[in-house]
């Protein structure tokens, strides 16, 4: 069920452009008809499917609900009412937060409330159909039913631009509604203002996963409309309300077919923040220029890659996913460079662009690997970021949100995405204070700028768990929560800082650190053949079962003992030799995959999803484990997990993401790993081989390059290497450089439909350092 399929939407009841034929002659990429904005706004992969910018401030898109695990995102597939439609979201989360700025077009007479699902007719939301729904790369377009309005959307990076198509209406208007938050947090504080009958601003307040996040709003209609203000549903006074829930009523008339436009910016700074955004952002009211503006924004993101081969769905799925590993990080400067700081302070840097949203846990994996490739200068603007972020809170963060520390999950993941991009020559940052910072992070302190934040969030930026790594050694289970999980990230965060104190000639810290990334080889036990929780007394937790989940409450993090203990991708022979060899390790890992899917417990992870085994691709710890048998000589078994994981985990449907699809990650799982090769252990400058998906693949790199992949007799029955060429010459391991791809060497794959365990002549000393 495609709602943007090849560009086959037309102009009609939904004032739909065709790409096809109207952006070719605007040198607008061929990919954009490949992009489904809907893929992922089912299952649980809660993503959003309106109208955005790449790395954009504005996420303007229809809000159907807000409470609930699949509210994350502000729009469930499933559902078949429309609250309205707001300027700011997350982007595969599993836990929620923005939705700011609701507004939502309407006919006869008002209503203040939202409404409940079940009964839409109690409140101002509308029954829609996904047959007259559509979305595209910066555009949004979808039929009210309730009142025959047609609602189209489209941005600029700080500005949303809505356009109403109304029918004769003696009653008619927009509702501004602040009330509204997503997924269990609350907004206490707005603020309200209407400037003259055709502009409008205020101030929204949440606390929640952001624990202070403020949203200023400035908009201007192109019709003059009466004002009426409301504060807690009651009729105000005046043109001003500071308080709780306030709305704004706009009220009009309209003819049939009537176009009615809003311009909305947004700002984190001020309400003078928001309207300078709005005013520099979109000059006029010509709509459709706009939406093309916008298109040619996302064609030149989705033209870094072409793609020739394969079937027009795994194309769909390919620049969907290119698509979705632009949305995050997002801008969070005014236009006129001001910013809020993680300490709550407003600056101004004008040589200086400030991001937000770092979901750090998953992207350093894979997404920030791919940016290294394909827009290494963006990436460099990150770690500014979160350079800057550790200058204003003094530690790094781990998942920021909103200019807020969240504390939310484990190890210390800037580490990785900043050693990554140093070492393979992405060098525009400050890398003393980058080491520094690392340092501080790394190691046990609450003695730091970030006392000024909440208790909790203090602790969970610096847990007792570094306390208990940095004075034993180890992490008891008895005494903290996802005791291996922790361990076994410190273990891998503390080999990247050990790459990069050799790579800066520290040999002190560089054996230090090593010393401290083979700890994970404590909690191995040998008899169980699993990592295990180990207590204070120095004995294992009981009682022990391998399956068993209970979520954010035991020795694992979103998973299990099976997923977990493959969790050494820096250290892959230190495993092997752990487990026995590398022959057992081989048996260890097809026993992962064809083992039972079932897990034990009475309150599982939700995360745990997209089952192979116990092998779970719907949450990030197990995205490197297929990729495992390269390093023990099995490679035609990684050649066949990953052809089955991209062929069976990923469809061009609302519920083609398995999981969650966090920020990116899991679609730059599926980039890097159709186009056949995967960053094993990011901070190293090496990336394993895989099984290709597409015929051919065109890299374009900054430095003007192309770094061109071609997969030989490639065919579905065709998923294994037969050998492998680099430059003309055949690969000795299954192994690539990241020089390699800066180059623009030819990496070309030779596949067969029969495992060749000879495609790669030696298999020794397969971990890369």
């Amino acid at each position: 069920m495609k709602k943007k399929l090849l560009g086959v939407l037309l102009i009609g009841a939904l004032g739909c452009q065709k790409l096809t034929e109207e952006t070719k002659d605007k040198n607008i990429s061929a990919a954009m008809d490949y992009v489904d904005p809907f893929i992922g706004t089912g299952f649980h992969g809660h993503t959003f499917p309106g109208a955005t910018t790449p790395n954009g401030m504005v996420q303007l898109s229809p809000d159907t609900r807000f409470e609930g695990w699949d509210a994350c995102g502000g729009y469930y597939y499933e559902d078949s009412s429309i609250v309205g439609f707001s300027h700011t979201h997350l982007s595969g989360t599993g836990i929620g937060d923005m939705g700011d700025v609701l507004m939502m077009p309407f006919t006869g007479k008002a209503k203040l409330s939202q409404g409940l699902p079940e009964a839409p007719d109690s409140g101002y939301r509308s029954r829609f159909s996904h047959e007259q729904e559509s979305a595209s790369p910066g555009y949004y377009n979808v039929k009210l039913q309730d009142y025959d309005i047609d609602v189209e959307l489209t941005a600029s990076p700080r500005v949303g631009f809505h356009q109403y198509t109304f029918p004769e209406a003696e009653e008619a208007g927009v509702i501004v509604d602040l009330s509204p938050t997503i997924h269990m947090h609350r907004s206490p504080k707005h603020e309200i203002r209407v400037i003259s009958d055709t502009e409008i601003a205020g101030m929204k307040y949440t606390k929640g996963w952001a624990n202070e996040h403020y949203i200023y709003f400035y908009a201007k209609f192109d019709k003059p409309f009466k004002a009426s203000v409301f504060g807690n549903d009651k009729l105000i006074e005046g043109n001003v309300y500071e308080g709780k829930n306030a709305k704004a009523l706009l009220s009009f008339s309209t003819d049939k077919g009537e176009k009615v436009k809003v311009k909305v910016g947004i700002s984190n700074v001020d309400i003078e923040g928001a309207k300078n955004n709005l005013f520099s952002g979109i000059e006029d009211w010509d709509f459709y220029a706009q939406k093309e503006k916008a298109e040619a924004l996302w064609s030149d993101k989705l033209s870094t890659i072409d793609i020739k081969g394969k079937s027009e769905e795994q194309k769909e799925i390919f620049y969907t996913s290119l698509y979705h590993s632009f949305i995050s990080p997002m801008n969070y400067s005014d236009a006129d460079h001001r910013y809020r700081t993680i300490d709550g302070k407003i600056k101004r840097d004008d040589n200086y662009d400030s991001y937000t949203v770092f979901s750090l846990w998953d992207t350093y994996r894979t997404l920030h690997p791919l940016m290294t490739i394909i827009e290494p200068s963006q990436n460099e603007k990150y770690i500014q970021t979160l350079l800057r972020k550790y200058d204003e809170g003094g530690i790094l963060p781990k998942w920021e949100l909103a200019g807020n520390y969240t504390g939310t999950m484990t190890g210390y993941h800037a580490v990785p995405v900043i050693v990554d991009a140093y070492r393979k020559g992405d060098r525009n940052f400050d890398i003393n204070k980058a080491y520094k910072a690392m340092l501080e992070t790394s190691t046990f302190s609450r003695d730091l700028k970030f006392v000024a934040h909440t208790e909790s969030v203090r602790e969970k930026l610096m847990p007792n768990a570094k306390l208990y790594n940095d004075s034993l050694g180890y992490i008891p289970a008895d005494l903290e929560n996802e005791s291996v999980s922790k361990a076994l990230e410190y273990a891998y965060n503390d080999y990247c800082i050990a790459l990069l104190a050799k790579e800066l000639g520290d040999e002190k810290v560089y054996k230090e650190y090593l010393e401290r990334s083979k700890r994970y080889k404590q909690y191995y036990d040998s008899e169980e053949g699993f990592m295990r929780g180990k207590l204070s007394t120095g004995g294992w937790r009981e009682p022990f079962n391998p399956r068993f989940s209970r979520h954010r409450k035991d020795d694992y993090t979103e998973g299990n003992a099976y997923q977990w203990s493959w969790y050494v991708p820096h250290d892959i022979d230190g495993l092997a030799n752990l487990i026995g060899s590398k022959e057992l390790m081989e048996e260890k890992l097809d026993t992962l995959f064809m083992t039972s899917s079932n897990l034990v417990g009475e309150d599982v992870s939700n995360d745990i999803s997209g089952m192979i085994g116990q092998y779970a691709h719907g949450n990030e710890p197990s995205h490197h484990i297929a990729y495992m048998y390269n390093y023990v000589g099995a490679e035609h078994k990684t050649q066949y997990m990953a052809d089955y994981l991209l062929q069976n985990h990923y469809s061009a449907t609302p519920e083609g993401i398995i999981g969650n699809e966090d920020c990116g990650q899991m679609s730059a799982w599926f980039i890097m790993s159709s186009m056949g090769f995967y960053p094993m252990s990011p901070g190293e400058t090496t990336y394993t081989v895989g099984r290709p998906l597409f015929d051919e693949v065109e890299v374009k790199l900054e430095n003007g390059n192309t770094f061109e992949i071609v997969a030989h007799n490639n065919s579905y029955s065709n998923k294994y290497i037969d050998k492998v060429l680099l430059d003309g010459v055949q690969l000795n391991e299954p192994f690539i450089d990241h020089k390699d791809i800066l180059s623009g060497k030819k990496l070309e794959f030779f596949m067969t439909s029969e495992p060749n365990v000879n495609a790669f002549k030696e298999n020794l000393n397969l971990s890369k350092k």
